[in-house]
C-alpha cells in the first residue's frame, strides 16, 4: 500500500484486499457503526454480517487513491471492484478512528 494511513485503516484496507473476513472485522472497535449508502450496521455482530454477505462472495475489493485527514477523520478514496454491477466503482470511505480502533466507517459513491 503506498498511501501512509493510521495502523486500523491500513489493517481493514489490507484485508479487504484478501479478502479476509475475520482480518476486515478485527480493526473495529466492538460498538462499531458502518453507514454503508443509507444502511446502518451498528456492532462487530453486524459489521462482520455486511462484510461476510455483502463484500466476500462478490469479492468487494476496495483500492485506495488518495487519503486525508479533515477533523479527526481518516478521508479515503479510490475504486472498489469486484463481481458486482458496474465494477468499478469509485467510493469515499470516511473513517473515524478512536483507541486505535475504526468507530465509525461511512461509505458512499
Amino acid at each position: 500500500m503506498l498511501i501512509d494511513l493510521p495502523k486500523p485503516v491500513a489493517d481493514f484496507i489490507t484485508a479487504n484486499a484478501r479478502l479476509d473476513l475475520d482480518g476486515m472485522v478485527a480493526p473495529f472497535a466492538p460498538d462499531a457503526i458502518i453507514l454503508d449508502n443509507g444502511k446502518r450496521f451498528e456492532g462487530r455482530a453486524s459489521v462482520r454480517a455486511l462484510f461476510e454477505h455483502e463484500v466476500v462472495p462478490v469479492k468487494a475489493i476496495f483500492t485506495p487513491e488518495t487519503a486525508r485527514h479533515e477533523a479527526g477523520r481518516v478521508v479515503v478514496e479510490g475504486s472498489a471492484h469486484g463481481d458486482f454491477p458496474g465494477s468499478p466503482l469509485r467510493f469515499t470511505y470516511d473513517f473515524t478512528l478512536e483507541n486505535d480502533a475504526i468507530i465509525v466507517l461511512e461509505i458512499t459513491l
